[in-house]
């Protein structure tokens, strides 16, 4: 019988004698598929914990390993309490639930922003080149280095996970081509460092007026532009040019006085990191996102969007590299405007979708989702030749469901119910809802209702925001 990870935790907690009967919170999930938890205790004198469950023991021993190492040379990681046998069960320090990010979005005090994100870069140089030394990389997971090999995974990683399922079109044949040049640029940057992999200010702790730093585990040798392009660069801290200016050349200065050698190669491969972080970050935006639906990635992925146009505005990349950067303008077009304007306006996004092939699109604004009208119950107009070419935006479609009786009964029970709803949001204050429309296809049934739904909503309320969107036959996720 499977034991749940909350008992193998409280049976952890009482082999170092702790009480059984603290109280364990669970914590958001993050980008990762392990389950955390607070520990707090009934008395005051015990301070509270955090607890971690993770089969992965290859990556736990990774973390042992690298716990020890960095703990030893005196930089800030949280200690490792206890862990069980099995190395599944891992009891850590607490470190409170403040991180570098929520400081960002607390304090308006920019000079102090500044002072935490220097003390964070002058820290990554020390875990770059010190923290390297004498580090045992074959407890490395799940690579000890982060190579040519690696570097086409997380290329590939972006294709796969986040071209696909938001459905940018791709030469196969040219992308593979320059995804090998670019691999070329990036493996000729220095790969003898400790690479963090994921250094961004969600991973940086404040505590005790000291910066901390978790989510190291996956940690390997590397070069070190990637570390430093993941903190400036991390979508969702949003920093400004001038900042990260700033900020890269405090990092160039910290890094002349242990690796001066290393200055000119770190300034000339910068940009070239700062795109491929992108598309790995887009890669699990896209997989997260787009795959799992998860809130947070998909939120974050208007903002990604954003920045990319920012970066292939002011920092073009100066490689020969045609169909990556036609992608990355395709991606710029379909994500770069804020998901909704920051006003008292209700949007309501109405999209058609397909049950078989992508189903109901994400909700970019963080709600969760929306309603979801079953359109398969209704005549088919697949099941007539002269239709089936067809789709719900041409006319002969159109008239074929207009004249069904049961399409009639089924879009006046959709508008009274949105109706309400809307009328209610708008009462409240609410800036989004979401309606969709999904038939077997996407093509036909689906597309009509999303159509004749948005219609009557645009008559009906002059004032409201209403956007159309068709996954099949145009391609792309409601934004």
């Amino acid at each position: 019988m499977k034991v749940e990870p909350i008992t193998l935790i409280r049976n952890l907690l009482v082999s170092i004698g702790k009480s059984s009967n603290a109280l364990l919170t669970p914590l958001p999930p993050s980008g990762s598929d392990r389950k955390y938890y607070h520990i707090q205790f009934e008395k005051e004198d015990q301070p509270d914990l955090i607890a971690f469950y993770n089969p992965i023991v290859d990556e736990n021993k990774a973390q042992i390993e690298f716990t020890r190492h960095f703990r030893s040379q005196g930089i800030h990681v949280p200690d490792i309490v206890a862990y069980d046998d099995t190395k599944t069960v891992f009891i850590l320090e607490y470190l409170g639930n403040k991180s570098l990010f929520e400081s960002l979005s607390e304090s308006d005090n920019e000079e102090q922003t500044i002072a935490f994100y220097k003390r964070a870069i002058s820290d990554l140089v020390r875990f770059q080149v010190e923290g390297v030394k004498g580090l045992d990389f074959t407890k490395a997971y799940p690579v000890a280095d982060f190579d040519r090999q690696g570097i086409m995974w997380d290329l590939n990683y972006f294709k796969y996970c986040f071209l696909k399922p938001a459905g940018i079109a791709f030469h196969e044949g040219q992308l593979e081509k320059e995804f090998l040049t670019f691999t070329d640029t990036l493996s000729a940057s220095n790969p003898n460092f400790f690479c963090y992999r994921d250094f961004q200010s969600r991973n940086i702790m404040i505590h005790d007026n000291k910066l901390w730093y978790i989510d190291f585990q996956g940690g390997r040798r590397g070069p070190l532009p990637y570390d430093l392009v993941s903190l400036l660069h991390q979508v969702k801290a949003n920093l400004s040019e001038e900042m990260k200016e700033l900020l890269f050349s405090h990092y160039l200065t910290e890094l002349a006085k242990v690796a001066p050698e290393e200055v000119s190669q770190v300034t000339y491969h910068y940009n070239h990191f700062v795109y491929f972080r992108m598309m790995q970050v887009l890669g699990a935006y896209g997989f997260r996102g787009l795959t799992e639906r998860k809130a947070h990635f998909l939120q974050s992925l208007p903002m990604a969007g954003k920045a990319l146009g920012l970066l292939l505005k002011k920092h073009p990349l100066d490689l020969a590299l045609p169909e990556l950067n036609r992608i990355f303008n395709e991606i710029v077009k379909k994500y770069s405007e804020e998901f909704q304007e920051q006003t008292k306006i209700l949007t309501v996004s109405v999209s058609s979708f397909s049950y078989k092939k992508k189903g109901p699109p994400g909700d970019f604004s963080g709600n969760g989702g929306g309603f979801v009208f079953d359109c398969r119950a209704l005549p088919n107009p697949h099941r007539l030749p002269q239709l089936r070419d067809l789709t719900g935006e041409d006319s002969a479609i159109q008239h074929y469901l207009s004249e069904q009786p049961e399409t009639r009964t089924f879009l006046n029970h959709v508008n009274s119910i949105i109706d309400a709803s809307v009328e209610n949001y708008q009462e409240r204050g609410f800036i989004h809802l979401q309606v969709n429309f999904g038939c077997t296809g996407g093509r036909h049934r689906s597309v009509f209702c999303a159509a004749k739904h948005a219609e009557h909503l645009k008559k009906k309320y002059p004032d409201l925001m209403v956007k159309l969107n068709h996954l099949e036959i145009k391609g792309h996720y409601d934004r």
